[in-house]
């Protein structure tokens, strides 16, 4: 039997992330089709391909891996859509607005953000996009992100997005994302403009 290749420190072993990941796609499938609450631990393992025990290797309930997936599937969203650094581009123009992307993702993933944030939505979920949109928010506008810093605007703006994330999805996503995009989008930019003075 061939020896196995050493694992190399810092980097995850390749069997949790297909572990993780067969868990996570088995969960946005199966929520397309039924409640949230209506979803057991062995509906996900049998779809998913693996152990019952492997399942709470990771997550100790249905919920938790819901929001591990939500909150996985909203920083990826981040990491390719990088926030910029000031409230101009380089050549001296508007920013472009960065809002339809987010509705487009969140209409993407609109069960699984439903389930999460709606009516028997999760405090844990609500928090972490609280504090990533208002992360993003404070590096739009060119502040510093220590996290112990006091700012009541970027807190303004992120809970501001996030209702209107969460009106839109108990509307069924009422239209697009370029339309609710560019509808909250002045009101951002009102907001950060009247901050910076």
């Amino acid at each position: 039997m061939p020896a196995q290749p050493p694992e190399r420190p810092g980097l995850p072993d390749p069997r949790v992330l297909r572990s993780r990941a067969a868990l996570e796609a088995a969960l946005r499938e199966l929520v397309i089709e039924r409640d949230l609450r209506q979803i057991s631990v062995a509906d996900l393992t049998k779809r998913a391909g693996v152990n019952r025990s492997t399942f709470y290797e990771h997550y100790t309930d249905v919920h938790d891996l819901a929001v591990a997936a939500c909150t996985a599937t909203y920083d990826e969203l981040v990491a390719t859509e990088p926030i910029p650094h000031s409230q101009l581009a380089p050549d001296g123009s508007p920013l472009p607005n960065p809002l339809p992307a987010l509705f487009t993702h969140v209409a993407a993933h609109a069960p699984l953000y439903r389930a999460l944030l709606c009516d028997e939505g999760s405090a844990r979920m609500i928090n972490h996009l609280l504090h990533r949109i208002a992360l993003a928010a404070r590096t739009s506008r060119g502040l510093p992100v220590e996290p112990d810093t006091t700012d009541p605007v970027s807190a303004f703006l992120a809970g501001a997005i996030l209702g209107t994330v969460i009106d839109w999805l108990r509307r069924d996503c009422a239209g697009s994302a370029e339309e609710v995009g560019a509808a909250v989008w002045p009101y951002a930019v009102a907001c950060a403009e009247v901050a910076l003075r």
